[in-house]
């Protein structure tokens, strides 16, 4: 299903979804309490919203932005840990015996040049590893991400009266790498914060309006694989190719094998891709090279599927050196890289986050949630390890007003994430009916467990 006939039929089933939802939620006063301190934070949270936009940083080099925000939760009375893989950092207010629920922003930007139009727009561009500039942009909205935690603190910091427990505020890095949140956990950040029992993370999208969020239950990102595949051969002279084991050769049937394999060893109801993003092999015109690499990612939903195209990979990879002659000692290798699990909403969870939504916002500013895609998020690794912790997804609407209305009558979608021309509008209503949404879920889940 094309992403847009799958956001054409969320929206019509969103409408009767909306309809059958009870009105629940936290008590009626909180719920107005929390809206004035989320509206009341907007000129400053969106000051903090261009500032980051406006000096966006890369991967685990975050040092800026994880010391304005490490500064900012502590002067909130936050117990602040920081340098978790590098640049991460996790707050914690404890407040009494209940649950800990963990909410997770993530805070890198892209290797994009910005192209939004945008009066804040970044200029930015910094050295890569490899010795290459690369100009660095928010085109994903991980800014917004940033301030809507720094909200969300102050209103579960204002509230704390209303609720008990232990609330986990984590900064991640590296999340466009698919990284970030295992290196945190590797690092030792169960070490410094208690384990949760949930865990909620929102993400920023323009096919819904500003002012508006969605849970919709089921499956919302693949799984994702990151894996470099090491070809050895046997370097020579161009003029004399009889005499090598050549890995360009290999590396190019490589990639075509490797196009059959979703097709003819996954079963067609089960979403999967497989794509070969790069093949580093070779500098010059007539030396044939002695090693290549080939770069993979690889999205799926269910396990099994994962490995199917993994022993795919390992079986053609091995078969092609085999073929070309390639001795025991120089056999292909596999390099593992960035992993992330699938994010799932289960039905229930989902179900309760949306009456808890829709009492302290309203139907009408509530979306059906887009189609599941095959984009990735590394957050679920968090919590990956801990027995019966769940998770939940919310997304938040970036678009303009009219954005739906458009979107139905012309199929026209707005420049989508990782676009160039990528831009939030109304960034302040936006970060702040997140702030509003997602304390209102926060502290649903608090008075829940109260509750228990």
């Amino acid at each position: 299903m094309s992403l847009i006939n799958g956001l054409r039929s969320s929206l019509l089933a969103g409408a009767v979804m909306a309809c059958g939802l009870a009105q629940a939620g936290i008590p009626a006063s909180l719920s107005e309490k929390v809206g004035k301190l989320a509206a009341d934070q907007q000129p400053e949270l969106e000051k903090v919203f261009r500032q980051l936009h406006a000096n966006p940083e890369l991967a685990f080099d975050l040092h800026d932005t994880s010391a304005l925000v490490a500064k900012r939760l502590k002067k909130l009375g936050y117990r602040v840990h920081t340098g978790i893989a590098e640049t991460g950092l996790a707050a914690v207010l404890k407040n009494g015996d209940g649950p800990v629920i963990m909410f997770r922003s993530d805070m890198d930007a892209l290797p994009v040049k910005e192209e939004s139009g945008l009066s804040y727009a970044s200029k930015k561009q910094v050295e890569l590893d490899d010795g290459s500039t690369s100009y660095v942009s928010h085109a994903c909205g991980h800014d917004s991400h940033t301030a809507w935690l720094l909200g969300i603190a102050k209103v579960m910091m204002e509230t704390r009266d209303a609720w008990s427990g232990t609330l986990v505020l984590v900064g991640q890095p590296a999340e466009e790498l698919i990284a970030g949140a295992q290196a945190m956990v590797d690092d030792g950040l169960y070490d410094k914060v208690p384990k949760p029992s949930l865990l909620i993370s929102a993400h920023v999208y323009p096919v819904w309006p500003a002012g508006t969020v969605a849970v919709k239950a089921g499956r919302r990102m693949a799984g994702s694989d990151q894996l470099d595949v090491h070809l050895t051969g046997i370097g020579g002279h161009g003029s004399r190719p009889e005499g090598t084991i050549d890995p360009v050769v290999m590396g190019a049937r490589a990639v075509m094998a490797y196009q059959t394999i979703v097709s003819r060893n996954i079963p067609a109801q089960d979403p999967a891709v497989l794509t070969v993003g790069a093949m580093q092999v070779g500098e010059t015109h007539n030396v044939i090279p002695e090693i290549g690499t080939l770069k993979l990612n690889l999205r799926w939903f269910d396990k099994g599927v994962r490995q199917t195209m993994l022993d795919a990979i390992e079986r053609e990879t091995q078969g092609i050196a085999v073929a070309a002659g390639v001795p025991e000692e120089r056999k292909p290798t596999m390099t593992m890289l960035g992993y992330a699990e699938p994010v799932i909403n289960e039905p229930a969870l989902a179900a309760k986050a949306n009456e808890a939504l829709v009492a302290a916002l309203g139907k009408k500013r509530i979306m059906p949630g887009i189609p599941p895609v095959m984009g990735s998020e590394d957050f679920p690794m968090l919590v990956a390890g801990i027995e019966d912790a769940e998770t939940l997804f919310v997304e938040v609407g970036g678009g303009a007003p009219d954005v739906m209305k458009k979107y139905m009558s012309t199929g026209e979608l707005p420049p989508l994430n990782h676009n160039p021309k990528f831009r939030i509008d109304n960034p302040g209503l936006a970060i702040t009916t997140a702030v509003q949404a997602n304390s209102t879920l926060l502290l649903d889940a608090f008075l829940a467990g109260d509750a228990e």
